[in-house]
């Protein structure tokens, strides 16, 4: 089992039908055992959204999110234009968001589930060293430049 969700998650999932909060819940259980470091972020609107990442900012960096509506539950992947859909599940949403909406528990047990997600996980890892570069790259060039001002 992964760890526990927290306290407000449940507390918002206690408002949706008991087949949508179990259906997040699993969802969420088979996120966290293919990423058990990610942080998730709990946001509600009209729906409720739980986003995942590594560095506690789901819409800069996150790879995946669950939004729970009245009926279903969509499994969205923030970078999803740039994944292949072999299967061909991923819907179109804007310009790079791409969900899969799963309405029954038995759904999850489908195995492209896990490999959307673990392609999910990569993309955000390929793009994520490089924003540190860049970060390190214009900190460098930004001291340089003050450098040659005090002079």
């Amino acid at each position: 089992m992964t760890r526990p969700p927290d306290q407000r998650l449940l507390s918002e999932l206690a408002t949706y039908d008991p087949q949508v909060a179990n259906l997040s819940l699993a969802l969420r259980e088979v996120i966290l055992e293919e990423a058990p470091d990610a942080i998730e972020s709990i946001v509600k609107g009209y729906a409720l959204a739980i986003g995942f990442s590594f560095t506690g900012k789901p819409l800069k960096d996150g790879f995946c999110h669950i939004v729970a509506y009245s009926s279903h539950v969509n499994l969205g992947f923030n970078r999803g234009a740039s994944l292949p859909d072999p299967n061909k599940v991923l819907i179109e949403e804007g310009k790079s968001i791409r969900h899969i909406t799963i309405r029954r528990l038995s759904e999850l047990e489908r195995p492209y589930i896990r490999r959307y997600l673990q392609a999910a996980i990569e993309e955000v890892s390929r793009a994520q060293p490089q924003s540190s570069a860049k970060s390190k790259s214009n900190a460098g060039s930004k001291t340089s430049r003050r450098r040659r001002h005090a002079r």
